[in-house]
C-alpha cells in the first residue's frame, strides 16, 4: 500500500524521476484543457444548446455565484483563477474511480503547490484593487507592532490550507486501501462512493477559504471612497438651510 503517489515510480534516470503525482498531475490539466476546448468550441446563444454547454453554465454560474456571496463585487474578475481550483481538486476526486488511479492531491507536494498558488494570488489581487501602498498598510494596522504576527498569519493559513487538503485525501485513500485488504468487494464501493463525496466537499472548502481570504485583500479599497460621499451629502442640507433662509 502506498501513503502517497510520490512513492510510484514509473520512470527514473538518476536524479530525475517520473512519479504518479507528475504524471496524473499532468494528466489531469491536459484533460481538463482539452475538455474546455471541445466545450467551447462551439458555444451557442440561441435556446437549442448541447448539454456540455448547459453543464458548463451551470458550473461557472454556481462558481459565480459562490464568489459574490463571500462578498466580492466583481466575481468575473476572480472567476478564471479561483474556478480553476475549484475544478482541479474536484476533477482529481472524481477520477478516483478509474482503476489505477491515483488523485494527486494526496501528495504533499501537489497540495503545497495549490497553497501556494493562493499565497500568491492573495496580494497580486490585494494590489491590483488597491494599490501597493495601500495593501501594505494592511500588515501596519492596527499598529506597527502586527506587522511580525500579520506575516505569520499569511505563512500559517497557507500552510493549513496545503496540509488539511493533504490530509483529507490521504486519509480517505488510505480507508479504502485498507478495507480492500480485509473485506469483502462491496463495501470498498461504498465507502469509495463516499471518498468521492468527500473529495468533493474538500474541493469547496478549498475553493471558499481561498475566496474569503482574496475577498480579505481586496477590502481595502472598498473602505476609503466613503469621504468624498459624506462630503456630498453634508452639503445638501446646507443648500436647503440657505433656500429657506431665502424664502
Amino acid at each position: 500500500m502506498n501513503l502517497s503517489p510520490d512513492d510510484i515510480i514509473f520512470w527514473q534516470y538518476g536524479f530525475f524521476k517520473l512519479n504518479a503525482t507528475i504524471a496524473f498531475t499532468w494528466g489531469l490539466m491536459v484533460v481538463l484543457v482539452v475538455g474546455a476546448k471541445l466545450i467551447t468550441s462551439k458555444l451557442a446563444t440561441d435556446l437549442e444548446r448541447s448539454r456540455w454547454q448547459n453543464l458548463l453554465e451551470i458550473v461557472v454560474t454556481g462558481i459565480e455565484q459562490q464568489i459574490g456571496e463571500v462578498g466580492m463585487t466583481q466575481p468575473q474578475k476572480y472567476l478564471g483563477f479561483l474556478g480553476t481550483l475549484f475544478l482541479f481538486v474536484a476533477m482529481a476526486s472524481l477520477f478516483t474511480i478509474v482503476p489505477g488511479y491515483e488523485p494527486p492531491t494526496g501528495s504533499l507536494s501537489t497540495t503545497t503547490a495549490l497553497a501556494i498558488c493562493v499565497f500568491v494570488a492573495v496580494p497580486l489581487f490585494g494590489i491590483t484593487e488597491s494599490g501597493l501602498a495601500a495593501y501594505l498598510r494592511t500588515y501596519l494596522t492596527p499598529t506597527v507592532f502586527m506587522l511580525p504576527f500579520n506575516i505569520i498569519s499569511e505563512v500559517s493559513r497557507t500552510l493549513a490550507l496545503a496540509v488539511r487538503l493533504f490530509g483529507n485525501m490521504m486519509s480517505g485513500a488510505m480507508i479504502i486501501a485498507i478495507l480492500l485488504t480485509i473485506t469483502p468487494f462491496i463495501f470498498p464501493i461504498a465507502m469509495s462512493a463516499l471518498g468521492l463525496l468527500t473529495g468533493m466537499v474538500q474541493a469547496y472548502i478549498f475553493f471558499i477559504l481561498a475566496t474569503v481570504y482574496i475577498a480579505a485583500a481586496t477590502r481595502v479599497r472598498a473602505t476609503q471612497p466613503e469621504h468624498p460621499n459624506q462630503n456630498t451629502q453634508s452639503e445638501h442640507p446646507n443648500k436647503s438651510t440657505v433656500q429657506n433662509n431665502d424664502a
